[in-house]
């Protein structure tokens, strides 16, 4: 009897080990992969709007493209089980991050941000902030464009030297009711967010660094140059202050009044070709020159405004290489801070056109984080 028993107590011993081992290599694992940090039936939660225990469309629609596999029944609405299957997109850093935050509900969607935190923060020491305008023509994109390359490593390079990062959403112009001016209202609309609550997220919004590409290099550039006076969003967040610092626009244009600005030798892209995006419908041609200038950063440059990178590709038919050359141009008559940085044998998104790119992606990298920096 008493073999029998020790036996058992073995057993036992050994089970809990085995267990022991497999649940720790499974802790392992997690820390490893950072999937820990992400918790989906929280991410679900806050992105569930109207509390009906399923995400719709219309709650994620920014990020439908990348979850839409995961609807099982295509009944266009996710449950928990099958938002779980999906590997939210974030920047892997060995930090604190805050996804999902809701900064600001309109009559077209829920607009949410992300933070990620560098390690040296400490209690009662605000941050500074480096803001992310994502790409895609200001009709595609959201803010987890932040993980795909190029804008991966920079961003990444941001926290590890001190910086918390924030990605954002904004309301894209495929609604029918969106201008390219609202995607500019709430990129401003995020950072007075930011102000509003930034004692709670321990973030300095009087030292606001701005980072976009594409139709983000644009939107970071009216962000560090325009007046947000101007520009008047969410009634419950306007008024709320914040200070740009520096801007970087990676690819970005900078005058629509200048259609000459976006020739190309690509016979098939219209010189006119974001028209819509800026006035959709409208046809007095006064309000559609107003409206091309409103949306023009060169505009709002001064001799006092902070200081901008514009870093372009030299066989970009996306937004051509004309535009930094024109920006430059103009700080230089008027003594403004306009630095510009070429990449040659590139195309939009630094892809190779014409042979290897010149600089390598690494050097792009550091150049830009030299830059922000060097106002730090």
């Amino acid at each position: 009897m008493s073999t029998f028993f020790f036996h058992i107590r073995t057993y036992r011993t050994v089970a809990v080990l085995v267990l022991g081992c497999l649940c720790f290599a499974e802790m392992s694992a997690q820390v490893q992969s950072g999937s820990s940090k992400v918790d989906a039936k929280q991410e679900f939660s806050k992105l569930d709007s109207n509390e009906n225990g399923l995400l719709e469309v219309k709650e994620i629609n920014q990020i439908w493209k990348l979850i839409r596999k995961h609807d099982t029944d295509n009944n266009k609405k996710l449950t928990l089980e099958e938002f779980s299957n999906f590997e939210i997109p974030y920047l892997k850093t060995d930090e604190e991050l805050k996804l999902n935050v809701k900064y600001k509900t309109t009559k077209e969607e829920d607009l949410y941000l992300d933070i990620y935190y560098p390690s040296e923060k400490a209690e009662g020491k605000k941050l500074p902030i480096v803001l992310y305008t994502h790409g895609g023509g200001w009709f595609n994109g959201s803010k987890e464009n932040i993980v795909k390359s190029p804008m991966e490593d920079p961003f990444l390079e941001f926290v590890a030297q001190g910086f918390a990062v924030v990605s954002i959403n904004y309301r894209l112009t495929k609604h029918k009711s969106i201008l390219m001016r609202d995607c500019v209202i709430d990129a401003m609309d995020a950072l007075r967010y930011l102000s509003k609550h930034s004692d709670d997220l321990q973030l300095d919004v009087d030292r606001v660094y701005v980072m976009g590409d594409s139709a983000g290099g644009h939107i970071a550039q009216m962000v560090a140059l325009a007046n947000p006076e101007l520009f008047k969003g969410d009634k419950k967040l306007f008024g709320h202050a914040y200070k740009v610092i520096a801007g970087v626009s990676w690819y970005g244009p900078s005058d629509f009044t200048m259609k000459e600005l976006f020739e190309t030798d690509d016979s098939t892209k219209d010189p006119d070709r974001f028209s819509s995006r800026i006035t959709k419908k409208e046809s007095d041609p006064l309000k559609i020159a107003a409206m091309y200038k409103e949306m023009s950063p060169i505009f709002y440059l001064t001799k006092n405004s902070p200081p901008l990178f514009m870093m372009a590709a030299d066989n970009d038919t996306t937004i051509p290489v004309a535009h930094a050359y024109h920006m430059k141009k103009h700080a230089d008559s008027i003594g403004a801070n306009v630095d510009m940085f070429i990449v040659k044998n590139a195309g939009h998104n630094w892809r190779k056109a014409r042979g290897d790119i010149d600089p390598t992606l690494g050097v792009i990298t550091k150049t830009t984080l030299d830059f922000l920096l060097k106002y730090k």
